[in-house]
């Protein structure tokens, strides 16, 4: 009775649940630890095969070397499926704005360790950016950049509606899903951060961005809020995350619809037709991100998109490195 009450209450409390999970990794076996096999690596280091569209400049690595915290949800999930189990549609559309889009600056918003951004760096020659206020996150990015020699800098600030210092929330659910929206996903805790515009960030940087990617677990209509004046003066396309219930499709359209933007939903194989309204609904769950383009898009984007998609078919895991 006392042990299924145990767990009741374990199962209940997500803090309770992820401060018990993180010590049974730690204990032995016999003393009711994890089992050796489910136990993640301390560290883990893997080569990332990176895509190669058919024609395209032969400038930039194959693979790409990633070592990160052996929990971290990203390195894990990119260790066991490559980028062929990753966003392969909105990449493919990413790496096909690298070619059509104005010249100017990629930032990466909410870059976890880096996928967009590292993937930019070593196909373009854009400057990057990737945002990701996670300290111990932000640190992993910082090293898989200069391991694999890109030039990615890493801001590590929270982009918001307004300038100073605010809490993230830490999930227990993934490291991959800290907002700084309460409540977003049950919580192990918080730590403050940096917050500030973009409009206020570019200005003290001279940074002239053609590209933006906003993942920010909810709050992508505040970094749009405090990028208005970026969105008037640069007109980047924008790939961006949309989740139901939280009101954020309402948002991005009151947001958007001044600014004469259209926007689709990058869901199934390309082309992709400019949609009436933003919706965080979607025919398969796992597919969240949406195109937000500033004008027509030139003729032959979907095309460079479908062969970037088949390029990131071929991104599976290397032999040997499927395993924690």
């Amino acid at each position: 009775m006392v042990t299924g009450q145990m767990r009741a209450f374990v199962r209940r409390y997500p803090a309770v649940r992820h401060a018990t999970r993180q010590l049974r990794i730690r204990l032995p076996q016999g003393l009711g630890g994890v089992s050796r096999d489910r136990r993640p690596p301390r560290q883990r280091s893997f080569s990332l095969r990176l895509p190669r569209r058919a024609g395209s400049p032969t400038a930039g690595p194959d693979t790409l070397q990633v070592s990160a915290p052996g929990g971290f949800w990203m390195a894990k999930k990119l260790q066991r499926g490559g980028l062929a189990n990753y966003e392969p549609e909105t990449l493919a559309c990413f790496l096909a704005a690298l070619e059509h889009a104005r010249s100017g600056a990629v930032l990466d918003i909410g870059s976890n360790v880096g996928v967009y951004s590292t993937l930019a760096a070593a196909r373009s020659q854009r400057p990057t950016y990737a945002f990701e206020p996670t300290p111990a996150i932000a640190a992993a990015a910082r090293a898989v950049a200069v391991r694999n020699n890109l030039p990615v800098r890493v801001v590590e600030l929270a982009l918001s509606s307004h300038s100073g210092t605010g809490p993230l929330f830490l999930s227990a659910t993934s490291d991959a899903s800290n907002s700084l929206a309460r409540g977003f996903r049950p919580g192990v805790g918080r730590l403050p951060v940096r917050l500030e515009t973009l409009s206020h960030w570019q200005e003290a940087e001279g940074v002239c961005p053609s590209i933006l990617k906003l993942d920010t677990e909810t709050t992508e209509p505040d970094v749009i809020a405090g990028g208005l004046e970026v969105l008037r003066r640069f007109r980047p396309w924008v790939f961006c995350e949309v989740l139901p219930g939280w009101g954020v499709e309402e948002r991005l359209m009151a947001l958007l619809e001044p600014l004469e933007y259209r926007w689709y939903q990058l869901c199934g194989h390309p082309p992709y037709r400019p949609r009436p309204t933003i919706t965080g609904n979607s025919p398969d769950p796992t597919q969240r991100m949406w195109l937000f383009a500033p004008t027509t898009l030139p003729e032959g984007v979907w095309d460079t998109a479908r062969a970037w998609r088949r390029a990131i078919d071929a991104c599976t895991p290397l032999a040997g490195q499927t395993a924690e």
